[in-house]
């Protein structure tokens, strides 16, 4: 059981690195479509790529809670919890790197994406295996988190907070405007 859960996990890795780094151009690529912009960065804010590592989490839980799930009652629960410690590790490895060396750097905020990315799967198979968080409110908690996230995410590309996480510091604009 413990090594069909590692393969998951490691595809779910796979899955939202590559999926991420291809949502990274589809805004672009549709010529600007608001529908590529619910999915995908349309700008280069922080915000944005963190939604890059979120909504390819969000689409292979589905499919892992569909497939997976009924041998891991506590999915949603940790899943939850794996996916905002992704999401927290890429605006505090990037503001910490960028804070240290005064500049940003392509192949580092590469590698902030792929650190969370990892993180989360890592923190996700070690919370399944050992079977926490399994009391009912949890993993309603855990889905209304999931979900919630999942509005965030597309309602902030186009509502932004006027705060620096979503302020593209190449234009200085926020969300699709």
């Amino acid at each position: 059981m413990q090594k069909r859960l590692f393969f998951w996990e490691a595809g779910g890795f796979l899955f939202t690195g590559a999926l991420g780094v291809l949502l990274h151009f589809v805004y672009e690529w549709s010529g600007g479509s608001p529908l590529a912009a619910a999915f995908s960065a349309v700008n280069e804010s922080t915000w944005e790529h963190m939604k890059l590592l979120y909504l390819p989490l969000f689409v292979f839980s589905l499919a892992q809670l569909c497939l997976l799930g009924r041998n891991y009652p506590n999915f949603p629960a940790v899943r939850a919890q794996s996916a905002l410690t992704g999401l927290a590790l890429i605006p505090i490895l990037f503001y910490t790197y960028t804070g240290v060396l005064g500049r940003h750097f392509v192949w580092a905020d590469i590698a902030v994406f792929f650190l969370a990315d990892l993180g989360a799967f890592v923190l996700d198979f070690v919370l399944l295996r050992r079977g926490r968080c399994r009391a009912g409110w949890r993993q309603v908690l855990g889905l209304a988190v999931l979900w919630g996230l999942a509005f965030c995410f597309v309602w902030c590309t186009f509502h932004p907070v006027r705060l620096a996480l979503w302020r593209d510091p190449v234009t200085g604009r926020y969300g699709i405007s």
